[in-house]
């Protein structure tokens, strides 16, 4: 399968800087306000093209999964922020670019493409959107097969606590609370030949896909994970 290659991107110093004063204050911040627990933060390699692939509670997400990591992250985010003309800048700002979340955004996997050709950091929520259940919603397979093209491995990152602090509905978030945010061991994953069957890539999208969500499923609280998924990731433990 032929994949156009990456168009180029401006990494600006002005977000660089930004980046560098904001991260500070966040890490505080999360730490004053929701007493934020670190697990496997080692897991995240220091260099290198990788996919970080997070649960998706609330909008803060972003922040409470990668203000501890010393790296520069750049994030999907959902197209309906870039019309906020304040906010669109800041996140641009500081590395997210749009991707529509419905039907094949080309522009955003191009992008996103590019990220990892230049050995960047790449932040999915591969569930598509933030869950109103607060429930584990599947994962869907984009960010899988972006890592497969690139051959880069894949992060899986577990949030807990953030559906308690921010639920739907609501216009704000808590002041207080705990998150605990576990970096699971990265799943190494080997570079799809350019000339691959689409449907054999899909199919290995979506074992990288399911092996991601049980990751993250794991260090879940069983309540959040639907029944069938915690059936079949309990019977996966006992197979293994």
């Amino acid at each position: 399968m032929h994949v156009q290659g990456p168009v180029a991107t401006i990494r600006s110093p002005m977000s660089d800087w930004l980046i560098r004063i904001l991260r500070p204050a966040a890490f505080a911040w999360t730490r004053l306000c929701y007493r934020v627990e670190l697990e496997g933060l080692e897991n995240v390699p220091a260099n290198g093209a990788v996919v970080l692939t997070p649960n998706h509670v609330t909008y803060l997400d972003p922040i409470w999964a990668s203000v501890a990591i010393e790296r520069r992250i750049y994030y999907m985010a959902w197209d309906a922020i870039f019309r906020i003309p304040i906010l669109s800048s800041l996140v641009r700002a500081c590395g997210a670019f749009p991707v529509r979340l419905q039907g094949h955004d080309k522009a955003a996997m191009r992008e996103a493409r590019c990220h990892l050709a230049a050995g960047r950091a790449l932040m999915v929520f591969p569930e598509g959107g933030r869950t109103t259940t607060h429930q584990l919603m599947p994962f869907k397979a984009g960010a899988f097969r972006l890592a497969l093209v690139a051959g880069v491995p894949v992060v899986p990152v577990s949030i807990d606590g953030g559906f308690d602090i921010w639920p739907p509905g609501t216009v704000f978030p808590k002041l207080f609370g705990r998150i605990r945010i576990v970096y699971h061991p990265a799943i190494p994953v080997e570079k799809a030949p350019e000339n691959a069957d689409f449907a054999e890539l899909r199919h290995r999208a979506r074992e990288l896909a399911d092996e991601a969500h049980d990751a993250v499923a794991r260090s879940l609280d069983p309540s959040r994970v639907p029944k069938r998924a915690h059936a079949e990731l309990r019977d996966t433990e006992v197979n293994a």
